[in-house]
């Protein structure tokens, strides 16, 4: 077996072999299988990104190669899986840019059909993925003996790719009814991989982060990729195999695009930025939005956050949204830490309300709306699509966004950085200072409270950033989603 000309050891394959079929013997194997598909609306996305969901549909009263015909713009499919949110709120990208240069987008989630072995693979992997990601916020031997070194090297290396790729051979019966030359914009290797291997001819793997490794290389497909240091690092697959010098990616499989954005944010950024400049120059509360991420990790971090914010919001010097995602015991266990959270006058929850939080949200917009500038705001929602998309709509009517520097750090919008969960992560803090829209990364609590009391004292640290990012857009630097589509249609 060879990985772009690259051999691969006898040693590293039949490993990967004994991995597949272990998974078979756990989960089956359903490449035989034929799943009818068909396509529903979207009640979340649908309206503002234009979105079709594809599920599996016993007997279906239209064949799906039919529905395709009948949709009001070209197909695009957004392949992805639920691990996190990182991964969804990358594919509501790509599908905003579709809509936008004319296509409808199909949602293909690969962990959405427990009865494939696919979504039994995937759901296995995403739990232990979790379960690492929380216990590294948790135990620090943990983080710094497996975790940190698993997602900076492990995933790295060459021969990780090879596993995974077996794995995807696992992952195709979904595609039996897809027409090959749809195009398929993969927001994680596992759909790009899986379509590779069922035939399909147009796929983008549009790859995330900003530090190159092999786990998200899927040959045969275009790689995009954010930035420039991600493009060398993949073109020459540097450090993949130790020091050994690699045989690079061919030029036409990979492509710099720059950031994953979704239009709509992307088309008001010197709009959002005006506005930001305003309340920093005349003294408004500063708006902080927290993301507390699909994991639901680093809770007592974020803990310590609020706690350094509330007095400024007691005396009208801040505001706070929390977006908790799907995780309410999350927010429990807020109110259980800072009791004071429990006070109705001080703290509003905005739970499984889809037309209040999108009223809510549209409402922060204005300059005039003072219940969106005051207290505390926290939205939680079972919606795995609601819960992700939240964020987006309450980014633009945010001063800073508090985050791990996860997919959230390619996004424009002010951003103070929190401690990574996994070593790849740290470098998109690195990137976004660079760029100058965000902070580094902050790797304690006392030192992200000492930058959040800096950011209010000096709300012309807010104004830079925002003047970087309207340069940044000039420079087409969050233009990526765009291109990524742009390239799919010029793969046809």
């Amino acid at each position: 077996m060879k990985i772009f000309n690259n051999e691969i050891s006898r040693k590293v394959y039949k490993k990967a072999c004994k991995g597949q079929k272990k998974f078979i013997r756990k989960f089956g194997d359903d490449r035989n299988t034929t799943y009818h598909l068909s396509l529903k609306d979207n009640d979340v996305i649908g309206g503002p990104l234009g979105v079709k969901t594809i599920v599996i549909e016993e007997n279906p009263s239209v064949p799906f190669a039919e529905q395709l015909k009948s949709l009001p713009g070209k197909p695009i499919i957004i392949g992805n899986i639920r691990m996190g949110f990182g991964h969804y709120r990358i594919s509501m990208a790509m599908a905003s840019a579709a809509r936008s240069l004319g296509y409808t987008p199909l949602w293909l989630d690969l962990n959405s059909f427990p009865q494939t072995t696919c979504t039994k693979i995937i759901s296995y992997q995403n739990d232990l993925y979790s379960t690492g990601s929380r216990l590294s916020q948790k135990i620090k031997l943990f983080n710094k003996l497996v975790w940190e070194p698993l997602n900076y090297e492990g995933f790295k290396k060459l021969s990780y790719n090879v596993g995974d790729q077996k794995n995807a051979e696992l992952m195709t019966s979904i595609f039996r009814e897809i027409p090959n030359d749809i195009p398929l914009i993969a927001t994680h290797v596992w759909p790009a991989q899986a379509a590779i291997h069922a035939g399909m001819t147009n796929v983008i793997n549009a790859i995330p982060d900003n530090w190159p490794m092999a786990l998200h290389l899927a040959e045969g497909s275009l790689h995009t990729v954010q930035t420039y240091n991600t493009y060398y690092g993949y073109r020459t697959l540097h450090g993949f195999e130790g020091n050994k010098v690699l045989n690079p990616i061919p030029e036409n499989q990979i492509l710099y695009t720059g950031h994953y954005i979704d239009d709509e944010l992307v088309k008001n950024i010197e709009e959002d930025c005006k506005k930001r400049i305003d309340r920093a120059q005349n003294g408004k509360p500063v708006r902080f939005l927290l993301t507390i991420g699909g994991a639901g990790a680093q809770g007592e971090f974020f803990a310590a956050i609020i706690r350094t914010l509330l007095p400024y919001v007691k005396e009208k010097k801040a505001c706070i949204y929390v977006n908790c995602g799907d995780y309410e015991n999350v927010w429990n266990l807020l109110k259980k830490t800072i009791p004071e959270l429990d006070d109705e006058g001080l703290c509003k929850t905005h739970f499984n309300n889809w037309n209040e939080e999108c009223g809510f949200a549209q409402a922060a917009l204005s300059a005039t709306d003072e219940a969106s500038s005051n207290g505390v705001h926290v939205f939680c929602n079972k919606d795995i699509f609601a819960a992700v998309y939240i964020t987006n709509l309450l980014m633009r009517a945010t001063d800073i966004l508090v985050t791990k520097p996860s997919e959230l750090a390619f996004y424009p919008v002010p951003k103070l950085f929190i401690k990574r969960v996994g070593g790849h992560e740290m470098w998109g803090a690195i990137h976004s200072a660079e760029i100058g829209d965000g902070t580094q990364e902050c790797e304690t609590p006392e030192y992200a409270c000492s930058v959040i009391k800096l950011l209010l004292d000096n709300p012309k640290l807010i104004e830079d950033m925002c003047n970087n990012m309207i340069r940044n857009k000039a420079d087409g630097i969050y233009d990526g989603s765009y291109k990524v589509v742009q390239a799919a249609e010029s793969k046809k």
